[in-house]
C-alpha cells in the first residue's frame, strides 16, 4: 500500500501491522522514499544479499560446469586464433 510521509507519520502501528500483508511504500510527494516490509522479508534479502555478494566469477564457472555435466550438455570452444598483444610487442621507445 501506499502512503504519504505525513500518513506515514500519523499512522506508524496501523502501517507495522499491514507489513504481514504486503510491503507498505512511503512517498513525499510523488517521490518513493522508504518501503516497510514484514521482518522475515527483510532478513531473506539480506541472506540473498550476503550470497550473492561472495560469489566470485570463478564460482560462477564452476556452477556452470556442474550444471552442464548435470545435463549432459558439452560447450564447444572454437579454437584461440593468434592476436597481436600490445603489451608484449617489442616498441620503439620514442612511441612512449
Amino acid at each position: 500500500m501506499k502512503w504519504t510521509l505525513e500518513e506515514a507519520k500519523k499512522q506508524l502501528l496501523s502501517i507495522i501491522n499491514a507489513t504481514s500483508q504486503e510491503p507498505q511504500l512511503i512517498y513525499t510527494q510523488e517521490e518513493f522514499v522508504a518501503a516497510i516490509v514484514d521482518p522475515e522479508l527483510f532478513k531473506e534479502f539480506l541472506n540473498w544479499r550476503q550470497e550473492t555478494a561472495k560469489t566470485s566469477l570463478a564460482q560462477v564457472f564452476k556452477e556452470l560446469q556442474q550444471l552442464c555435466t548435470e545435463e549432459n550438455y558439452t560447450f564447444d570452444l572454437p579454437a584461440r586464433s593468434d592476436r597481436n598483444n600490445p603489451f608484449t610487442e617489442d616498441k620503439d621507445e620514442s612511441s612512449l
